[in-house]
């Protein structure tokens, strides 16, 4: 996603910052229209539901730790939207993307849809619920270039609205002079030897990432008995974000995103902690150091 500033236009029909809104940059042709699902006939009354359009149906539950993504294209978006809010029980809101032209095809949906799919499943923030990853439509270079782009105003649009579904969890880094996420100076580690743990993050933000690879303490002390950090470590052990090996030891499955560095070191020390005070870089400097009393 482009970095350099951006003016971005966001326009409330009834008033209602919860609502139905739109967001577009005006020198461009995509519109995004964000729909609470208990607002869906406000949409449908809409010149724009009658359009070709690529939708994203967003929601969670309380057993999984990531939220849901479904992604589709369709040339009749009221009667698609219609269907899937008979038959889809997960999704909160939809976000749907027109032409403000109404130039889009249907070539252009099915490759925005193909590429968001793609670009959605690499990014890793949301589960999946379609069944297979669309097919890549043959496209000319000229509308391929085309299609990318409005992609790209996609991925803007969607971030501004509170969805960074196409955003890797370790792009958003804020370090001086660091120029890439994974440079030695942007780790901090958790180092608990005698409990198993060796943790490794990237303060972003979005908030504290794990990586990969980081294992944590198997035991959950009295401190977390009875709280949401103890369902939470349920949750990602229940849904494969971490999981036990043969020799007893439990290590994330993939990055993971945690919204505070307190809410990231209870979950791998299993017990309460100030996650500012825990976290700490190869020179032994704090998370607190760093990013807060050296803002």
């Amino acid at each position: 996603m482009s970095q350099h500033p951006q003016t971005i236009q966001i326009y409330l029909p009834k008033g209602n910052p919860r609502g139905l809104r739109i967001a577009e940059i005006t020198t461009r042709t995509v519109r995004m229209i964000e729909i609470p699902r208990l607002l869906l006939d406000d949409f449908l009354a809409m010149s724009e539901a009658e359009r070709v359009g690529v939708y994203f149906l967003i929601g969670s539950n309380d057993e999984d730790s990531l939220p849901h993504l479904y992604i589709g294209q369709t040339g009749d978006l009221a009667t698609r939207l219609k269907d899937h809010h008979n038959k889809k029980d997960f999704w909160e809101r939809a976000f749907v993307m027109v032409s403000r032209t109404n130039s889009m095809t249907q070539t252009h949906a099915l490759f925005l849809e193909w590429l968001s799919i793609k670009a959605a499943t690499e990014a890793a923030r949301y589960i999946l619920d379609n069944g297979n990853a669309g097919s890549r439509p043959h496209t000319t270079p000229p509308l391929e270039a085309e299609c990318r782009e409005l992609h790209e105003t996609t991925a803007l649009l969607l971030a501004t609205l509170g969805h960074s579904v196409f955003e890797s969890l370790t792009t958003n880094t804020r370090a001086e002079g660091v120029t890439h996420p994974t440079e030695q100076s942007e780790f901090f580690y958790l180092h608990y030897p005698q409990h198993g743990v060796e943790a490794k993050a990237l303060y972003t933000t979005d908030g504290c990432v794990v990586l990969q690879g980081s294992t944590i303490r198997l035991e959950t002390g009295p401190s977390l008995k009875g709280t949401g950090a103890e369902r939470m470590r349920q949750n990602l052990l229940k849904d494969g974000t971490i999981v036990k090996d043969e020799n007893g030891v439990c290590r994330f499955t993939r990055d993971y995103l945690f919204k505070t560095p307190s809410r990231a070191a209870r979950i791998v020390l299993g017990r309460s902690s100030n996650g500012w005070q825990e976290w700490r870089n190869e020179a032994g400097k704090t998370l607190d150091e760093l990013k807060r009393q050296g803002a």
